[in-house]
């Protein structure tokens, strides 16, 4: 893989896997609109580390007293706030991941798309500025459910299909359950740990299957590059999320997906 290929597709995970405007449809654009090779599963793995590192250096103290209170809960079984919130995002995660081992065969061959990716972008663009539009925004990630847990989760597993956005469809579900977008991002960011790692771990047992050899600059060019945008991207979208809400990020999906739709139809 071209050195400079690397460091413009890791930039691209890492800015567009946070933001809800979906990272796989990026990627699998980019290259067929530049003519690019397939960047392979090494390299795949690669980038999913990278925000991986991204979101755990970034919610370090978080995740370490999420883990704590969880760790607790398994002795006394009587859960506090942290622990609660801990036993969330776990469940939160079962849908997309028994739904992502069941049907990745049928969305790897029949769901990636231009067209399918253009129409999940607008559709889930629209709902995005709905739940923004309508949604109360008095609640925090603390005050959840079981039911919105429940609800979120169905919810980050239509992110299978391409061009919908794990982090959008996440914050489109939490936004129209009353939370606050900065409490939406936060819940999104904490859900997408597990899911990055099983979906990285995944790739990572794929890849031990193969005999192709690995370009390790690519590799470590594309973890490095991806933590480091990913930071900057969750550093941002929070500071500013409150002040600027989700309408950029919608005009920004209905707008390419009309690019695409006039491009592949």
């Amino acid at each position: 893989m071209d050195n400079l290929h690397a460091i413009y597709l890791a930039l691209l995970q890492g800015f567009t896997e946070f933001l809800p405007i979906s990272s796989s449809a990026h990627l699998i654009l980019l290259p067929r609109l530049l003519g690019w090779a397939d960047q392979g599963l090494a390299f795949d793995v690669a980038v999913h580390v990278g925000t991986l590192i991204a979101v755990l250096v970034y919610f370090r103290v978080e995740v370490l007293r999420l883990l704590s209170a969880w760790l607790r809960s398994l002795g006394t079984r009587q859960p506090d706030e942290d622990a609660r919130l801990a036993w969330f995002v776990l469940l939160g995660t079962l849908p997309a991941a028994v739904l992502g081992l069941l049907l990745h065969e049928l969305i790897e061959t029949n769901l990636r798309s231009p067209l399918v990716i253009a129409v999940a972008t607008i559709g889930f663009g629209v709902l995005l500025g709905v739940a923004d539009w309508r949604g109360r925004q008095r609640r925090n990630e603390h005050s959840l459910y079981l039911v919105d847990v429940i609800l979120i989760g169905l919810a980050q597993a239509l992110a299978l299909i391409p061009g919908t956005s794990r982090s959008g469809i996440t914050m489109t579900a939490g936004l129209a359950l009353g939370l606050t977008r900065s409490a939406a991002a936060r819940f999104s960011f904490l859900l997408s740990i597990p899911l990055i790692i099983m979906a990285g771990g995944y790739e990572t047992l794929n890849l031990l299957q193969q005999s192709t050899p690995v370009d390790w600059l690519a590799i470590v060019i594309g973890a490095g590059v991806s933590a480091l945008s990913a930071w900057l991207c969750i550093h941002f979208f929070l500071m500013l999320i409150e002040r600027i809400g989700m309408w950029p990020f919608v005009i920004y999906r209905l707008l390419l997906g009309a690019v695409l739709l006039w491009m592949y139809t």
